[in-house]
């Protein structure tokens, strides 16, 4: 340390202390303050110092005390050592002296051993034999305590041989062999107490002492092996046959017993018994309930609270029965015999019918799934795949049986008024059998059947659709070959409109409301019987005006002009083909008659513009006239016939509307056109150019003009006349230009 350099720097901070306390003139008056002041912390600070420094003296003088104390201490205790070690040298000699006491001692300690044992040496054989026949009289604790005191005697017999340390092989065998036969009373009693064991269930309710008496037995042998492996691990002798395990040999006989329980109650084979499975599952669970109510009311109170022989049971009768379904299953399941083991398994297993049964209530969460996620996951599949291939199957028939009827002209019969067949209904409460059944196991299997059955309807109405046109296109090569086309058709027709309301009823039954996913395939299934009903709906019609092709083409020809036998003739036939048409449903019914009423209107609308006819003025005003009257007459014949179709915004009121242009002034026909185009934005160039051909009274340059003057300066409008339409399905394939 450098005081001198500690002495300068004392001095700089003094120096800078009073230069900071004196910076102003007026501070000099305040010297003798600041020296007191001073003064009195330097007298605090030696003070300070002087205390520390006697404090620090106290203390190395207490230390230098108690090191010369330890070093006394270390000094004695080195003297004693050495006086030890100087009397340690004798004792070599001394021990060499006591061999013979040594000797003495032994053969004193076997002489004692001997003597206390004597009695049992002396009766080994009565004593076995008297253990054997307490154990054929079931004198089970009489015969354990025998066999203990010969164990015991041979024991201690084995024992003082291994502590001999010249040991005479000899010696102890001829021990052993006297002993021998001990070993047979524990075999004998061991068997015994495994028969016991064996029939605990049956036992315990009649006997329930002669359970507690093996329990003890075992108990009083668990006690021995825990002594015989103490003393081995101190001594390194083990009793001969130790440890003998009774009680996990017990759990074992326990668990065979529970795996032949479950094995031997198969009673039946797929062969015998249809239901043998639903059979052999139900006799499964009520023993199965049986036996856990005997173990949790009478075994529990027998069974030492450490063995916990509920859950004992629950394990072994659990591990029982997954490799008891395992095996099931590796052996192949047929149709609803996978859901009857999934149920069973899912259900009925984990529920109030077994396992949480209000007099059992037990927990399963510590014993593991009775059946491997996996193996569940394989089952479901395999059944969808079962489920999938019956679907197609009974469909197939199902429509084999159809078209069978169709060929063969079969007359239809119905109980009510409207036509129908059976396989909508067979479909449905097969679909609905196949919901039913899954619905007992969990909700994603009936969901995943739910899909799948809606795919598989889906696909049926995509082959039905093609069979009906080939029986379409049959009957129309031919039409002698079908005499009931016609009923058949409406048949069709009815089943598709059933087959939608049996697909809301199975949503509104079976589709969970939380579910969102595959909503896409009931939106199709949807889709696809309502377009076939549409289709079907039009080949009625198709061959309704098969038939009244010939009056169509009359219209707006010289013969027409003078006879109204055409419109009458259309009326009549339609009037007839709809007497069938009442067998249709009433939502079928009104969807034909609409798309009736867009046929007629179309086919009229068209032999109009075909440029058939070309009068003067005045003969056009006739013509209007007659269009109107029989555009009414149309008009009241399909309101007569079903009246809450014709009477809204109805297409027949479009050949009135193009009637008023024929006798139009030919100065008001810009604004007619306008009115016309904003009705029907749908109306083309060639359509009007073709109406204006019936009146020869306009050329064809003003014409043209005309209408394109009023095409062009028409408003870009959507119609809101649905009938609109009609003129997009007219077309031609001449044109007038």
């Amino acid at each position: 340390m450098d005081l001198e350099q500690i002495h300068q720097e004392a001095r700089q901070a003094a120096l800078n202390e009073v230069k900071n306390m004196f910076q102003r003139s007026n501070q000099m008056e305040k010297v003798d303050q600041y020296r007191r002041r001073i003064y009195r912390k330097n007298l605090s600070m030696d003070a300070q110092l002087k205390t520390c420094m006697q404090n620090q003296t106290d203390d190395v003088k207490i230390g230098v005390k108690k090191l010369q104390t330890a070093l006394d201490q270390i000094q004695e205790i080195g003297d004693r050592m050495k006086s030890a070690f100087a009397m340690l040298t004798d004792v070599p000699t001394v021990y060499d002296t006591l061999e013979s006491v040594r000797d003495e001692n032994a053969k004193h300690s076997q002489y004692m051993t001997a003597m206390e044992n004597l009695k049992h040496i002396f009766t080994v054989q009565s004593s076995v034999d008297k253990a054997m026949q307490w154990i054929e009289e079931d004198k089970l604790l009489h015969a354990h305590q025998c066999l203990s005191d010969l164990e015991n005697s041979r024991d201690d017999l084995l024992y003082e041989l291994h502590k001999l340390p010249k040991q005479n092989a000899h010696d102890k065998i001829t021990l052993k062999r006297y002993f021998e036969k001990v070993e047979t009373v524990s075999v004998t009693l061991e068997k015994k107490i495994r028969l016991v064991l064996q029939r605990t269930l049956n036992t315990v309710r009649k006997e329930p002492t002669v359970i507690v008496t093996a329990l003890r037995i075992i108990e009083r042998e668990e006690k021995a092996d825990a002594f015989a492996l103490q003393q081995q691990k101190n001594t390194g002798f083990i009793a001969p046959g130790r440890p003998k395990r009774w009680r996990q040999k017990a759990l074992d006989v326990l668990n065979d017993s529970a795996v032949q329980r479950i094995e031997g109650s198969k009673l039946e084979e797929r062969s015998d018994n249809k239901m043998w499975l639903v059979r052999d599952l139900e006799l499964t669970r009520q023993f199965l309930l049986e036996d856990l109510r005997v173990v949790k009311s009478l075994c529990v109170p027998c069974f030492p609270p450490h063995y916990n022989i509920l859950n004992e049971y629950v394990t072994m009768y659990h591990n029982a029965m997954s490799k008891y379904l395992e095996e099931l299953i590796q052996t192949g399941l047929e149709g609803n015999e996978y859901v009857t083991i999934l149920s069973w398994i899912m259900n009925t297993y984990p529920g109030r019918e077994l396992m949480q049964h209000p007099d059992l209530m037990i927990d399963l969460s510590n014993v593991g799934p009775l059946v491997s996620k996996q193996r569940l996951h394989e089952m479901e599949t395999a059944y969808l795949r079962t489920m999938e291939r019956n679907y197609q199957e009974w469909m197939t028939k199902t429509l084999e049986t159809e078209k069978t009827d169709w060929i063969n002209g079969v007359e239809m019969e119905s109980t009510d008024q409207y036509y129908h067949t059976s396989a909508p209904m067979i479909i449905y409460q097969m679909i609905d059998q196949n919901l039913q059944v899954t619905n007992t196991t969990h909700s994603d299997l009936t969901f995943n059947a739910l899909i799948l059955s809606i795919q598989q309807m889906t696909k049926y109405g995509h082959i039905y659709r093609t069979a009906v046109i080939e029986y379409k296109e049959r009957h129309f090569r031919d039409r002698s070959q079908a005499p009931f086309f016609t009923q058949h058709i409406i048949t069709i027709v009815n089943n598709c409109q059933q087959m939608i309301e049996i697909a809301q009823q199975l949503k509104q039954l079976y589709w969970p409301k939380s579910k969102t996913q595959h909503y896409e395939e009931f939106e199709k299934l949807v889709k696809t019987y309502q377009t076939l009903r549409d289709e079907t709906g039009l080949v009625l019609l198709e061959e309704a005006f098969l038939d009244l092709e010939g009056h169509f083409n009359e219209l707006f020809t010289a013969k027409w002009t003078t006879s109204s036998v055409s419109v009458d003739t259309i009326c009549v036939t339609l009037e007839d083909y709809f007497q069938d048409y009442n067998h249709l449903r009433t939502a079928n019914f009104e969807y034909v008659i609409g798309e009736a009423q867009k046929m007629v209107a179309k086919r009229y609308i068209k032999a109009m513009l075909s440029k058939r006819l070309n009068k003067n003025r005045a003969e056009c005003e006739v013509l209007a006239k007659k269009i109107a009257k029989e555009a009414k007459q149309i008009k009241m014949f399909f309101e007569k016939v079903a009246p809450n179709v014709a009477k809204s915004d109805s297409p027949i009121d479009v050949i009135s509307n193009l009637a008023g242009l024929l006798n139009c002034d030919a100065e008001m026909l810009v604004l007619d056109l306008h009115s016309v185009l904003s009705s029907y934005p749908s109306i083309t160039e060639d359509h009007l150019v073709r109406l204006f051909y019936l009146r020869n009274d306009f050329k064809s340059s003003e014409l043209k003009e005309k209408v394109q003057d009023a095409l062009a300066s028409r408003k870009s409008t959507i119609s809101h006349d649905k009938q609109d339409a009609i003129f997009k399905e007219i077309i031609f394939s001449d044109k007038l230009w």
